[in-house]
């Protein structure tokens, strides 16, 4: 393990956060902090002994003192073994770090007209209204995809936006009548939901020669500087093709940073994708990340029922399921899954 490298990282990271050029990534430093903090002391106390290490083994050449350094030698690699001993027990598993990350969250909605134009619009109410009850924050990166940060309120609830909102990635589907359905047919919508880590500029890696930036002016609301200056910005990632847009903001460097932080969590969740296409057929069902494919719930209003089809769960309250009581099923469902991994 190189715990030099976990301090270095945490005084990189402890000197950004107080450098007021960094004021908008704050929230993202703040994270990655909380990744390394679990793990700092330990590595700190490494990285002294091994210097300690040094000086004894120095002195172990002076006559006079080599019998003293010889007890401290041992008594120095005694400690630095339990330590590193520690620290690897407690190193965190790859996903469980990706679950404190803010959440990337894209609402599209999928086949049914302007009746999946409602159900976007009502899913995205539903987990809005979670948040706000328990204290996440959200706001606008650009048209349907938002950004998640913070912890729940609820303790037994996983203490990372992505953590928390990761299973609901997939196709969501509405069984109802419409408003604007005269004979009283029950039609079916769907709609996507994409949901992405905000993920660490140092675990993907983009080469700016890989990109491919475009300035535009952006239409619609925002003010005259919006519609007056090149402030939109479109990114083409070369080697996998991947094209994210932003508009949302009237600063051009703010688009170019939500364009890459996005693009970092497209090509994590293209990397992931692969390393599941890795696993056999039987646990990549059991272990699906939910994919933007993937049917993964039905929500069935004459049934007055919300079904999970990759845990065969239902729920009896969809009224309150759709006005954001929506904790025990994240529980449940997280639960469940986990069984299988």
């Amino acid at each position: 393990m190189d715990y030099a490298k976990i301090v270095a990282d945490y005084n990189r990271l402890v000197a950004e956060s107080a450098d007021p050029a960094n004021v908008d990534r704050l929230a993202d430093i703040g994270a990655s902090l909380s990744e390394l903090e679990p793990q700092i002391t330990l590595a700190q106390d490494l990285v002294s002994i091994d210097s300690q290490i040094n000086e004894s083994e120095l002195m172990q050449q002076d006559p006079e003192l080599k019998t003293l350094a010889v007890a401290e030698l041992s008594r120095l690699k005694a400690s630095h073994a339990e330590k590193l001993s520690q620290l690897k027990a407690m190193e965190v598993a790859p996903d469980s770090a990706e679950d404190l990350r803010p959440a990337i969250i894209e609402f599209r909605p999928g086949a049914g007209g302007e009746e999946a134009k409602i159900w976007v619009n009502d899913l995205f109410r539903m987990y809005t209204r979670f948040a706000e009850v328990q204290g996440i924050k959200y706001e606008l990166l650009d048209e349907n995809t938002y950004l998640f940060s913070g912890k729940p309120s609820d303790s037994t609830l996983p203490q990372g936006a992505y953590g928390l909102f990761k299973w609901e990635s997939g196709v969501h589907r509405v069984q109802r009548v419409p408003e604007t359905e005269a004979q009283g047919r029950i039609h079916t919508s769907t709609a996507s939901i994409a949901v992405l880590p905000k993920v660490d500029p140092q675990k993907v890696t983009v080469r700016e020669e890989d990109l491919e930036w475009q300035f535009f002016r952006a239409g619609g609301h925002g003010g005259q500087n919006v519609n007056k200056v090149s402030t939109a910005v479109r990114l083409i990632h070369k080697p996998s093709g991947i094209t994210v847009v932003s508009t949302q903001e009237r600063y051009q460097e703010r688009n170019r940073q939500i364009c890459l932080d996005y693009l970092r969590s497209q090509l994590w969740e293209k990397q992931e994708e692969e390393r599941l296409a890795k696993i056999d057929s039987q646990r990549k069902t059991a272990v699906g990340r939910g994919m933007r494919a993937e049917k993964i719930r039905t929500y069935n209003y004459p049934q007055n029922r919300v079904t999970d089809h990759r845990i065969n769960v239902s729920w009896h309250n969809l009224e309150s399921i759709l006005d954001g009581d929506i904790g025990e099923m994240i529980k449940t469902i997280g639960i469940e899954i986990n069984k299988e991994k």
